[in-house]
């Protein structure tokens, strides 16, 4: 169904409620079925900012999520719509729009921040929408990013440095892409003369003032939050798309009705969003599908509502329960089919049971790591270790009751008329025993003949002709042909020959003892082979995501400290000047003095 996406229009994902945030379990039925990598994209910002516009141009429509007309918010909580991905065949796009902020009639500041914090763990690009130009009044508006670190933890176990913004590289590790839309703007794009792309307007509007002061510092907070915290950010700006008397209509007017300004910027935006908008990952290279996406909401909802704060951590710890336990069964399933379709008892030796063990042991073990992570101290392996030994060993017991059943049948379909003659005497007469000996004989060798015995083959023949003894010893001793001595020399030949029988079962049952523990080391070694290729993997993947965050976080570092210099530089220069000037007046009076004298 992943592929066949056909929801016609947004759903409410997590419902606000009288200041209580609910997960809606349609929504989460609609994620369960999305087995395609998720590309989430949040909008957030004030609200009548224009939000749910864009939302809908990203889903290929003009209507869908509630644009609203009035100064009332119109969207509660945050609205889901899936798409298929225009761009990236085999992905799923999610669209996610938030309620305005800001909403007077909420008067619940921590509700904002709450929906913010949200909108930033559950997508892979981050839109801030807001109006007008990037001034001090839209910055200090943007203060719920200032408040991410009281409401998002990023381990369990935090240290107690790990909240301050200066140490943001757990952060900055699952952090989506930053995206500030300007809606509205009016102004020519350069400063001091000189002209900025939007990107470059976006970047001088974050810098820093160079001060220790209280003011500077909460001038500075918001700023250097969205410098640390989001490893890449972009900007956009938007020209007014109508007059404000057609504003209210807008998602009922054609392209060739608004602004054509305008309408190439929505593009521009769609098309950056299309192709640059990651798959949402989770730390270690995790790539987020429907079903995970619907435990993460869950996950962070449920922890706001039990008064924690939603930690990635454990977000990804109590995802990977859910599908370390599914890995394991869907393991067991493959398992079960492959030696269902292989396996046709009875097998006629242990070892040829014991190899197709091995290759669906094999192949249970690859799809368990396909689809587990994060398996703290190998738990579920261990588990998918125990229930494929117990497997292996209930397909052994099954083959030996089948071959047990086979042979059964098969000594009472080919003795039973040698046990009809016994009863009706014909080998109770001299010469008898020999006549019954090579009877028994035939029958022995037309059992041994017959094919897929399976294992049981010779010890339940043995233990038949064990139960028959009795009637062997009375025929041999009722026949007056043989001596007491020839008697007595067949008697020791047949305990010699059942003694051998039972020294060559034992040595048979010491042979299956070492194939199964053979079987069990080749089994514990596949799965550490393939638990060590999987920690390569595993150890390359997130030294590349360490060397990501520590490169994004070098960047951020050199940056300020360029911004630092520079600013240290323009310093020295005016006192420099300032020097300057002070000189040239004290030259001009010592002048104008000596000219004087």
């Amino acid at each position: 169904m992943a592929s066949e996406i056909h929801q016609t229009g947004p759903i409410c994902l997590i419902e606000n409620t009288n200041r209580q945030l609910v997960v809606n379990p349609e929504a989460l039925k609609i994620l369960s079925a999305i087995t395609q990598p998720v590309v989430v994209v949040a909008i957030v910002g004030l609200y009548r900012t224009g939000k749910s516009y864009l939302m809908n141009k990203l889903a290929g429509n003009n209507k869908g999520f509630s644009l609203g007309s009035t100064v009332k918010s119109h969207t509660k909580g945050i609205w889901m719509w899936c798409v298929p991905h225009p761009k990236k065949p085999g992905h799923t796009l999610v669209l996610l729009d938030t309620e305005g902020l800001g909403d007077i009639k909420k008067g619940d500041n921590q509700n904002d921040s709450w929906i913010f914090a949200l909108a930033i763990l559950l997508s892979s690009t981050f839109v801030y929408n807001s109006m007008g130009t990037i001034n001090q009044q839209a910055i200090d508006q943007l203060h719920y990013v200032t408040e991410l670190t009281d409401r998002i933890q990023s381990k369990s176990s935090p240290g107690e440095n790990d909240y301050e913004v200066e140490d943001s590289a757990d952060f900055v590790s699952f952090f989506p892409d930053f995206v500030w839309t300007l809606r509205d703007f009016s102004l020519d794009l350069e400063v001091h003369g000189q002209s900025l792309t939007a990107d470059e307007y976006l970047e001088y509007s974050l810098k820093l003032k160079q001060g220790t002061s209280e003011k500077d510092k909460n001038f500075n907070l918001p700023r250097l939050c969205i410098q640390k915290f989001f490893p890449k950010k972009k900007c956009f700006v938007f020209d007014r798309p109508v007059n404000s008397k057609k504003l209210a209509q807008l998602e009922k007017l054609h392209d060739e009705e608004l602004d054509s300004e305008f309408v190439r910027q929505v593009a521009d935006f769609c098309s950056y969003i299309f192709t640059s908008s990651k798959t949402k990952t989770l730390s270690g290279g995790i790539k987020v599908n429907g079903p995970r996406l619907g435990s993460l909401v869950l996950t962070y909802v449920n922890g706001i509502s039990s008064g924690d704060l939603p930690c990635m951590e454990n977000a990804v710890l109590a995802l990977a329960q859910i599908e370390n336990s599914a890995a394991v069964q869907k393991a067991i399933a493959h398992y079960e089919q492959q030696m269902g379709q292989k396996v046709q008892l009875p097998m006629e030796t242990l070892q040829e049971l014991l190899d197709l063990h091995r290759d669906s042991e094999r192949e249970a073990i690859e799809v368990f790591m396909k689809n587990s992570f994060k398996d703290v101290d190998h738990l579920f392996q261990k588990k998918l270790g125990a229930q494929l030994d117990k497997k292996r060993d209930d397909f052994c017991e099954q083959n030996r009751k089948a071959s047990s059943d086979r042979c059964s049948a098969l000594l009472q379909n080919i003795f039973s008329p040698l046990e009809e003659e016994v009863k009706a005497g014909i080998y109770s007469k001299p010469g008898g025993y020999r006549l019954f000996t090579q009877k028994l004989q035939d029958l022995k060798k037309k059992y041994h003949e017959e094919p897929r015995k399976g294992i049981q083959a010779e010890e339940i023949l043995q233990t038949y002709l064990k139960s028959k003894e009795s009637m062997t010893d009375a025929i041999l001793q009722t026949d007056q042909i043989l001596t007491e001595k020839e008697k007595e020399i067949e008697v020791e030949r047949v305990k010699a020959e059942s003694a051998q029988v039972s020294a060559n079962m034992v040595e048979e049952m010491q042979i299956k003892y070492q194939q199964m523990m053979e079987e069990k080391e080749k089994g514990y070694q596949e799965h550490v082979k393939q638990l060590t290729e999987r920690m390569e993997r595993e150890r390359a993947e997130l030294l590349e995501e360490q060397e990501r965050t520590l490169t994004s976080k070098l960047q951020e570092q050199t940056r300020l400290l360029k911004e630092r210099c520079q600013g240290e530089s323009t310093q020295l220069q005016n006192e420099i000047q300032k020097l300057q000037k002070t000189l040239r007046k004290k030259s001009k009076r010592y002048v104008f003095h000596k000219l004087k004298i």
